[in-house]
């Protein structure tokens, strides 16, 4: 036997570009930036709207050009992104037991989706 044992070299930079699961996790966290991002915009439009109606109103028309259109777009993506492959992951996260059964994951993450689509539909009648 040998006094040093085998190391396999791992990219310290790309390591996650070695598995498409790994690809999907790194996706996922990257969309937190973008969640972030969003999360910091929402709070500048509360700042803007305590400020008065002027400064919230070209707040809203500075959300219009084409940059804001194209951060709010690729936020929307991330976001859908980041809640379906949360979604889908829930069953291993999350496993609910009943009995001495556990509930199929297929439930949990129908559930998940059922719940989604329910709340958007609310706010959507609500914001008409």
């Amino acid at each position: 036997m040998s006094n040093k044992p085998y190391v396999r070299e791992v990219s310290t930079t790309t390591w996650f570009l070695q598995q498409p699961r790994y690809m999907r996790y790194m996706g996922r966290e990257v969309t937190c930036i973008f969640i972030g991002a969003y999360t910091f915009l929402l709070i500048v439009a509360l700042a803007r709207l305590g400020q008065g109606k002027e400064a919230f109103d070209a707040f809203v028309q500075a959300l219009g050009s084409p940059l804001g259109v194209l951060f709010n777009l690729a936020a929307l993506v991330a976001a859908v992104y980041h809640s379906t492959s949360w979604f889908n992951v829930t069953p291993q996260a999350m496993p609910i037991q009943r009995g001495e059964e556990f509930v199929p994951g297929n439930l949990i993450v129908g559930a998940h989706y059922a719940v989604w689509a329910v709340v958007s539909l609310i706010i959507l009648i609500l914001g008409v």
